[in-house]
């Protein structure tokens, strides 16, 4: 990776501290350079990193300021904030798994979309600590900048047949089985509800499906919600609603990024990977607000509106997921607003039939800083996706717990005996912070990985 160098000679040193440390600190340093920092009062002015001179104005050092436990954020500012010319270093004393972390967080950091200007961007570089594990380090950054380069790249581009070619790519490098399913195929192979979904577009939907590793193995199935443009249908979207919906295949793009993360980790796993792709369109053939379908489980739908598409075509994807057996089943959506006017854009709801699998999951997101917030799969709002005509609803009858809601119609789509997860995110970062570029962002799949990796390790020592 470009963010990455091997060699140290002429790099600069980075010195992390807690603020609380700076003081005893600055006493151990040449008295020219504690005067150069304490002339830019960085322990009161809420100062990250400082360029400390050597005596020929030469840098000598790089100051960072870490106002939380030093870990994956402390140095993730720093690619895009040093000149691109600069080389770092990590101090030999820094344990493997914290020197992980900071590695992983310059990668991160180092991310731009430049697949459409004229001339890349540089960024400052780190020596790659040899404390560090560099193919976790290189393995997860590669497979989110994959994911980050989905969600970023506009619907002209992406379409569902480019989306599914992502997941054919994957297949090919890792000798996965894959079949695709596409336009009026869907009908035949029993995967109504994504042909009502895409068939308005001028290009086609399609169900992509590609499974991976020993059979014999802890079975991980990851569904994405693969909405490559939402218009709203017929029910239309206003123009500022419909600005950033390129993003909603953000959830396949997960499941994308961390499927990559597994087959190049090689963990112990079966996986299977489901993403339905298609465009929300609107033309003559367009499905509309009321009517009905039957879906693959043998479930009728009734359409609520036109803009809740993607919970329709995840019903069918989650039914075919569950119905064939697994471990543990997870989807990734960019389902409601709902969910963001609960928890906000940087926090993804959590929705999970077992308890012990949700405590795994928010307790590794948290633990790896990719925190996740787990809502209720309340059963008394039931009521509120039932049918005068249908066996169900699409949509709340109330504008109260969209997101529950919405995992409530989901649910009835899994099995019951299947540990599942549902995760309702955003898949964007609508400003810049370190480590985390404004744009697109794969969210709660650093955390899940974590998960899987544990629960697939414990079932292979007890087989």
């Amino acid at each position: 990776m470009k963010c990455f160098v091997n060699d140290a000679d002429g790099a600069v040193g980075l010195d992390i501290l807690a603020r609380d440390d700076l003081g005893r600190w600055l006493d151990t340093i040449p008295d020219h350079q504690s005067r150069w920092v304490r002339s830019h009062d960085p322990g009161t002015s809420g100062m990250r990193h400082l360029v400390v001179p050597d005596r020929d104005g030469h840098v000598a050092r790089v100051l960072v300021i870490a106002d939380e436990p030093v870990g994956m954020r402390s140095l993730a500012g720093l690619p895009v904030h040093l000149p691109a010319s600069m080389d770092c270093r990590l101090a030999d004393d820094v344990d493997g798994d914290t020197a992980t972390a900071l590695a992983l967080g310059w990668a991160l950091g180092s991310y731009h979309f430049g697949r459409y200007r004229s001339s890349d961007r540089n960024t400052a570089r780190l020596v790659f600590p040899g404390q560090a594990d560099r193919a976790e380090v290189e393995t997860v950054a590669r497979a989110i900048w994959l994911g980050r380069d989905l969600i970023n790249t506009p619907a002209e581009d992406l379409g569902p047949e480019e989306l599914a070619g992502e997941v054919a790519k994957l297949a090919e490098r890792h000798r996965g089985e894959l079949t695709t399913v596409v336009g009026d195929d869907l009908l035949e192979q029993d995967y109504p509800s994504i042909h009502a979904v895409g068939r308005a577009s001028s290009r086609q939907p399609r169900l992509v499906d590609m499974s991976w590793g020993d059979p014999g193995a802890y079975r991980v199935t990851l569904v994405g919600k693969g909405v490559c443009f939402d218009s709203g249908g017929l029910d239309i979207k206003p123009s500022g609603g419909m600005l950033l919906m390129k993003k909603d295949m953000g959830g396949a793009a997960t499941a994308i990024a961390l499927a990559s993360m597994i087959m190049d980790l090689d963990l112990p796993v079966r996986l299977r990977l489901i993403v339905p792709a298609v465009d929300n369109a609107i033309s003559g053939n367009a499905f509309r607000p009321l009517d009905v379908f039957r879906t693959r489980k043998g479930l009728t739908i009734e359409i609520g509106n036109t803009d809740a598409e993607g919970r329709v075509i995840l019903c069918d994807a989650l039914a075919e997921a569950s119905s064939s057996g697994t471990d543990l089943l997870v989807d990734f959506a960019t389902l409601t607003g709902a969910a963001r006017v609960a928890l906000g854009p940087d926090l993804p709801a959590l929705f999970c039939n077992d308890d012990s699998l949700a405590r795994d999951i928010a307790d590794d997101c948290r633990r790896v800083g990719d925190p996740v917030w787990r809502l209720p799969l309340w059963s008394g709002y039931a009521s509120d996706i039932s049918s005068d005509v249908a066996d169900l609803r699409t949509t709340g009858s109330t504008p109260f717990a969209g997101a529950i809601t919405a995992a409530l119609f989901l649910e009835k789509f899994v099995d019951r005996t299947t540990p599942w997860a549902h995760i309702d995110l955003m898949g964007w970062n609508r400003c810049h912070r370190p480590g985390r570029p404004k744009g697109g962002e794969v969210m709660a799949a650093r955390g899940l990985l974590e998960t899987i990796r544990a629960r697939s390790t414990r079932h292979r020592e007890a087989s």
